[in-house]
């Protein structure tokens, strides 16, 4: 478990303890034609857990104007204050409740005061207004790895230490949530970053080869010069695009029947492929440009750097709550040795044609047990399986390009 994960159980817990006691007291007050949740304290507790939830996804996509109001309202419900407030470290980024006119431009001065210490403070709003309900405000500051973000302001009609424990832990909750936000924009870029990687290995040489191939039926087969120049076409647009970190198993399937349909050409009678796809796992998810590098490594082995025939099996089988995929070659093969070594990335990139790339980018969406599973051995040919849950929270595809 990682440290920001344990964070993740802390921030939660103690948001739980600190924002029950506000909900208890709502809830207690509910007559009997209400759903039964049980006693008070569960239904504080569901009503506590389904506010925070309504709350995160905003909060997941960082601090700002939009994400603050989005997120000022769940929040202002889940601690049951007046009013309540999201700032930066500069500007007030969003107002729930009464009192904005008049207290909205003082409270940049009191959030000044935590910036430095990043610790909350309780102070008396010195409010001139005899009707207004905000007296004592409670400012929580909102933090990540490098310091203090922002504060979440909490207005009551009166001192209170739950309060002030409660707005606590609130923020520190916020700030959890914050902090993920960097990590899946963190996340995000790596990504992009691999696909570049990812792109930048396929191979300049196989692009020059498929167009040589092309060029060679221009006069003898115009029609096959033709067809083969839309595949290649296809391929580079699949390849290539700019959008979506995911993509549908049809879709990868077709950007590899495009790739064998090159390589067909260049190598002729000598490379023999079997396909047998099960309908049924083709709308499954998976992470974009993750098959196509694991043909192009049994192409590789199995025809460039052997003189005979080679035979590529590819399956797609759905086996309930997964789809399993496997690229099976009875070509050169590979000492496992070396291949621990290409995978633990102790060996030049071109060497693994991918295999790296897609079994870290495999661990990261799904986990350590999802990575690639390989059988190899020198003269033994090549089998890679590939697991692929059916349904994963934040992987689906972006559509068909």
């Amino acid at each position: 478990m990682t440290t920001l994960e344990i964070a993740v159980l802390a921030a939660t817990g103690a948001l739980l303890l600190a924002a029950g006691t506000a909900l208890g007291r709502l809830t207690a007050r509910r007559d009997g034609k209400n759903l039964d949740l049980g006693t008070p304290v569960e239904r504080a507790t569901f009503l506590t857990l389904h506010t925070a939830s309504l709350a995160a996804p905003p909060l997941r996509a960082g601090l700002t104007e939009d994400t603050a109001r989005k997120a000022a309202r769940r929040l202002r419900s889940l601690l049951g204050t007046e009013t309540l407030c999201l700032t930066d470290r500069t500007t007030v980024l969003a107002w729930d409740g009464p009192g904005a006119g008049h207290h909205q431009k003082k409270v940049m001065l009191k959030v000044a005061e935590i910036l430095e210490s990043g610790r909350s403070l309780s102070v008396h709003t010195e409010c001139d207004d005899p009707s207004c309900p905000l007296r004592w405000a409670v400012i929580a500051p909102l933090t990540d790895e490098d310091g203090v973000l922002g504060a979440l302001v909490a207005y009551g009609s009166r001192e209170s230490a739950v309060l002030v424990r409660a707005a606590t832990e609130v923020a520190r909750w916020v700030s959890v949530q914050l902090e993920l936000a960097e990590l899946d924009r963190s996340r995000t870029r790596i990504v992009e970053a691999e696909i570049r990687a990812l792109r930048a290995q396929i191979s300049p040489h196989f692009i020059f080869n498929s167009l040589a191939a092309i060029a060679s039926f221009v006069r003898t087969d115009p029609e096959r010069a033709r067809e083969l120049l839309l595949e290649f076409a296809d391929f580079t647009r699949y390849s290539f695009r700019r959008h979506g970190d995911f993509t549908q198993l049809a879709d990868e399937l077709r950007c590899i029947e495009q790739y064998l349909a090159l390589a067909g050409a260049r190598f002729g009678d000598r490379l023999k492929v079997t396909l047998q796809i099960a309908p049924e796992v083709l709308p499954v998810a998976l992470p974009f440009l993750c098959l196509q590098p694991l043909v192009e490594n049994a192409v590789k082995h199995g025809l460039e750097d052997s003189r005979e025939d080679c035979r590529i099996t590819l399956a797609a089988q759905d086996a309930g709550a997964e789809a399993i995929v496997t690229i099976e070659d009875d070509g050169v093969g590979m000492d496992p040795d070396r291949l621990r070594r290409i995978l633990a990335g102790q060996e030049p990139a071109s060497t693994g044609i991918g295999l790296s790339n897609v079994d870290e980018r495999l661990r990261q969406v799904y986990g350590d047990d999802y990575g690639l599973v390989i059988e190899t051995g020198v003269g033994a040919g090549m089998k890679i399986t590939v697991r692929l849950p059916k349904y994963r929270a934040g992987v689906h595809s972006s559509g068909r390009t």
